[in-house]
Parts: structure tokens; C-alpha cells; sequence
């Protein structure tokens, strides 16, 4: 995402209620920031990180990541050779028909997200992939709006949205997956949009 034109700084810090607020904000900024890099397509960095012990605060112990098989079970997972059995977007959750079929992608919940989007001045990155209703987009999101002292339009964003179907992706991980690490993502995924 684009950054927005920020406010400046003395505004930053009154949002966010001086130093005291400051803490908070900067860990809630950092907890969706991990979150969302982790619904990513993993990376080097990702698995130095989480085998360096950067992820055992939020997930709590994870066994040794291997990027290979983490990169497999991404692909099984979320993007699948028959279509995968987890898509991260909120659009097959919020816009299907039945429980029993997924919805189309880029239906009328991708374009509400949009619309957050815009009114805070962010902007899809080009070279992003993913769609806008991606739960790592979503995150994304959500770590700006802390970062700006924004509590009230992240709980709304989190309302309308997150909480809407996160814990019906985080329940089809949880059932699918093969790997702790994605087991653990999903269980803090949800504890953390539901908070």
C-alpha cells in the first residue's frame, strides 16, 4: 500500500494520546504489520525471522521452518491447483450464495474495502498481486490505521470486515493445513480480529 499524505507529527502523537498511547499503537501497528507479512507468500526473511525466534511472542514456540515447505503449503493451501481449499479473500466469504460454494472474487465486499482504501488515501501497490480484499491487504490496512492513531476507524474497518469472515478462513486453515505454522497464523489471526 501507498503511504497517505500523514499528518504531522505533534498531530500523530495527540491521536494517539502521548507517550503512553504510543506504546500501545506501536505494538498494535506491529502485531497486524506481522500479521499481514505472514499471509504473504513466505519469504527468506520470514523464515530466518520466525527461526531466529521473531515470531514466538505472537505464535508462541514454532518448530524450524524449511522455505520450500512452506512455500508448498502456501501454494496448497491458498492458491491451489484446483482452486484453493483456503482463498484469503474476503470477497468468496462475504458474497456467496451458500455456505457450501465459495463466491466470486472481486464482488461487492472488495469494492466496500476499496472504498476504505480511498477515503484514507492508500493505494494498491502495483507490483502487489494480491487483490484488495486479501487478508494480508486487510491487515495491512489495520496496522496504518494504528500507526495513525486511527482506534475507532480500525474498530469499524474490523467490524465491517475482518471479523465478518477471518474466523471462516482461520477454521479452514486450522481443518487443512499441514503445517504449525499456518495452524498457529490462523489461531492468532483470529484471537487478534476478534479483540
Amino acid at each position: 500500500m501507498n503511504e497517505p499524505a500523514a499528518r504531522n507529527a505533534s498531530e500523530e502523537h495527540d491521536a494517539a494520546g502521548g507517550a503512553a498511547g504510543d506504546a500501545f499503537e506501536s505494538a498494535r501497528t506491529a502485531t497486524y504489520a506481522v500479521l499481514a507479512a505472514c499471509w504473504r507468500e513466505p519469504t527468506e526473511r520470514l523464515v530466518d525471522v520466525a527461526n531466529g525466534g521473531g515470531l514466538s511472542a505472537l505464535f508462541g514456540p514454532l518448530e524450524s521452518l524449511e522455505l520450500h515447505a512452506l512455500r508448498s503449503e502456501y501454494a496448497r493451501l491458498f492458491i491451489g491447483p484446483d482452486g484453493p481449499p483456503c482463498p484469503p479473500y474476503e470477497s468468496v466469504y462475504r458474497d456467496r450464495e451458500s455456505d457450501d460454494e465459495f463466491g466470486e472474487v472481486l464482488g461487492p465486499a472488495t469494492m466496500a474495502v476499496e472504498r476504505w482504501y480511498r477515503a484514507f488515501g492508500v493505494e494498491h501497490r502495483p507490483e502487489q498481486r494480491d487483490l484488495p480484499d486479501h487478508v494480508a491487504t486487510e491487515l495491512e490496512f489495520c496496522a496504518h490505521l494504528a500507526e495513525r492513531g486511527r482506534d475507532d476507524r480500525l474498530d469499524q474497518f474490523r467490524d465491517e470486515h475482518l471479523t465478518r469472515w477471518v474466523g471462516d478462513l482461520c477454521d479452514r486453515v486450522e481443518a487443512e493445513t499441514r503445517s504449525p505454522f499456518y495452524a498457529a497464523l490462523a489461531r492468532t489471526t483470529r484471537e487478534v480480529v476478534k479483540d
